[in-house]
């Protein structure tokens, strides 16, 4: 098993949604990018939930969330798994998702992109969560059976929170 940890969040002073992912995969770990794998897509649904072109570099993806006023960060800091899947995911640990709101109390919804995202945060969390959680559709490639437009309809009330 391989040992994975989680990146820092990327937060700012203004943000106003946390999106939350499960565990970066092996792609991301590799180059320490929040969903560097070419096939998820993300990065592509920011883009075209904010109407704008889809970034290339890292800084400017990375400057498209802090834009339009959207934090990111996983729901688990630490775990062991071989690959990427998030059904390989064992012994994990949360990262401490409540302090993160108390810091950040601007915050107004959090997001859960994916099934895992979504039960790990229910399984440490629901009970300290104080504001709206949205259990949302994975952006990535395992997720086949939604195309970009699905996801893109779905995801449509993460920009509407940031809009208010």
């Amino acid at each position: 098993m391989n040992i994975c940890r989680s990146f820092p969040p990327v937060i700012a002073a203004d943000s106003k949604v946390l999106i939350l992912g499960s565990m970066p995969g092996k792609k991301s770990l590799a180059m320490q990018q929040y969903y560097a794998h070419p096939q998820n897509r993300f990065w592509k649904l920011m883009a075209a939930l904010f109407e704008e072109k889809q970034p290339v570099e890292y800084s400017d993806k990375l400057a498209l969330l802090r834009k339009n006023r959207v934090a990111l960060w996983d729901v688990l800091g630490y775990c062991e798994r071989e690959g990427s899947l998030d059904s390989d995911i064992r012994n994990e640990q949360p990262n401490d998702i409540p302090n993160l709101l108390q810091n950040y109390p601007q915050l107004e919804a959090v997001f859960c992109n994916g099934g895992k995202a979504g039960r790990e945060l229910k399984k440490y969390f629901a009970a300290s969560l104080k504001i709206p959680v949205y259990y949302l559709h994975s952006t990535s490639p395992a997720n086949a059976r939604m195309n970009l437009a699905a996801l893109q309809e779905e995801w449509q009330q993460l920009k509407i929170w940031t809009e208010k």
